[in-house]
């Protein structure tokens, strides 16, 4: 069995093995990875070896940690992430080039239909009609975007919101309220096979599916940068975050908003944003906490979204693409249904 998994900001590390009646009999760890001393290979080899093949990725770790040498220096990679590999081998996980990725930046719609999209298109991607795809969204309106587990009265000033344009919508992932101003943010969907995050935690699978886009702004000056769980961000500040939903039908949403060109003012009008989730984020100001992409780059925002799609073509070989009319249609039937109606933005008190 052979497996790999690349390290978010890190290097790539290999792994082949053979299982014989539930336990790894032959194993073997390679990477572009840097390991001192030499003898640390065949102790990480030999730690392996012999494992019953039922462990999880953190047993992996464990034993891979306990049989370093003391003065072992790991760069690029950690036990974990050999933990991760072996898991991805015995589970068969495929990787981004095993599957013919499509690009959809498509005319803009309203803040609901992208909700329904979203949940159309990975359903969709679940039941193999369609392949993995990311998906840009434009749009002409101005949302505040709330998680799915989140109460509308203790997260959004619904006045505030009212008298500055905002439409107040819920997705189906969790996680916090976005505030999504029409031209200043830069958001996308990914819709994924659950074989794409195989052996993966939440956590890392949130790093790994963002670590494209990570190259990307990197590429144009920004020192991005993933902080677990769910956040992009920069020595400057935050610059997005992820949410994620896996669906029963072996499909994943993935999806991020960054903040392109931001009104902290505004933000804390519209948003009720408490003291205790400032100072988890290590700062007492809203306004601080948001790190534009446009103050970083002095591009445009479809000039960063053009750069992203280049870097995200020449990892996966993308191709573009569009929404079907018999998926436009579904999801305008799930706007109709549930994203516009008051019983699922107000389903929690």
């Amino acid at each position: 069995m052979h497996g790999e998994y690349k390290v978010p900001g890190g290097k790539l590390v290999v792994v082949d093995l053979e299982v014989e009646a539930g336990t790894i009999t032959r194993f073997a760890l390679a990477g572009d990875f840097f390991l001192e001393p030499d003898e640390a290979l065949l102790a990480i080899n030999d730690a392996v070896t012999g494992m019953p093949a039922a462990s999880d990725s953190a047993t992996f770790a464990a034993s891979v940690r306990s049989a370093l040498p003391a003065e072992a220096t790991l760069l690029g990679f950690t036990p974990e992430a050999v933990g991760v590999a072996i898991r991805r081998a015995l589970a068969q996980a495929a990787n981004w080039r095993d599957y013919d990725w499509e690009i959809i930046h498509a005319a803009s719609v309203p803040p609901r239909m992208h909700l329904a999209l979203d949940e159309v298109l990975t359903g969709e991607v679940g039941a193999g009609r369609r392949g993995p795809t990311l998906r840009i969204w434009e749009w002409d309106e101005s949302a505040v975007v709330i998680g799915s587990f989140q109460s509308v009265k203790n997260e959004v000033d619904m006045a505030n919101a009212e008298k500055h344009g905002f439409e107040v919508v819920r997705r189906i992932t969790g996680g916090g309220a976005m505030l999504m101003k029409r031209g200043e943010v830069i958001t996308y969907s990914l819709y994924v096979p659950a074989d794409l995050v195989q052996g993966m935690s939440f956590a890392d699978s949130y790093a790994y599916l963002d670590e494209w886009v990570i190259e990307a702004l990197n590429s144009l000056g920004v020192r991005a940068e993933y902080k677990p769980l769910n956040d992009i961000t920069s020595p400057g500040g935050k610059i997005g975050g992820a949410a994620q939903k896996r669906l029963g039908n072996g499909a994943v949403l993935h999806h991020v908003t960054m903040s392109y060109d931001m009104d902290g003012e505004l933000m804390t009008k519209v948003l009720r944003i408490g003291r205790e989730k400032m100072s988890d984020k290590g700062t007492t100001s809203a306004a601080k906490r948001v790190d534009p992409l446009r103050s970083q780059t002095g591009l445009s925002r479809a000039e960063i979204i053009e750069r992203m799609k280049q870097v995200f073509v020449s990892q996966t070989g993308a191709t573009m693409g569009g929404v079907t009319p018999e998926e436009y249609a579904a999801a305008e039937a799930l706007v109709d249904s549930k994203f516009s109606t008051d019983a699922w933005l107000h389903r929690v008190p």
